[in-house]
């Protein structure tokens, strides 16, 4: 006969859904100074886009790797080092 501890089972599945709520959290963390975005205009889009972000447009200006995105109903403007795939700027676009 085995015993059954459902106060246990309650705990574990709370834990793994609080896990995997803070996954999902960590998972669309807006991009910061410094991130890694990609090296290309396809790689920041799809570097961004896992991010949360809904990319309109790349373009490259003034050296750098310009991303004109979305998130959350707010507009940035994402700049790019293209030789290191570094964000080096970001300005929220009022």
């Amino acid at each position: 006969m085995t015993k059954s501890f459902p106060l246990s089972r309650g705990l574990a599945a709370a834990g793994l859904a609080a896990a995997l709520t803070l996954s999902a959290a960590v998972a669309l963390a807006a991009v910061s100074k410094g991130d890694y975005a990609g090296k290309t205009q396809d790689e920041i889009t799809k570097s961004l886009e896992a991010q949360g972000y809904t990319v309109r447009k790349v373009e490259t200006e003034d050296g750098y790797l310009e991303a004109y995105a979305l998130r959350d109903g707010e507009r940035y403007e994402i700049y790019v080092d293209s030789q290191t795939g570094k964000v080096v700027k970001i300005e929220a676009d009022d």
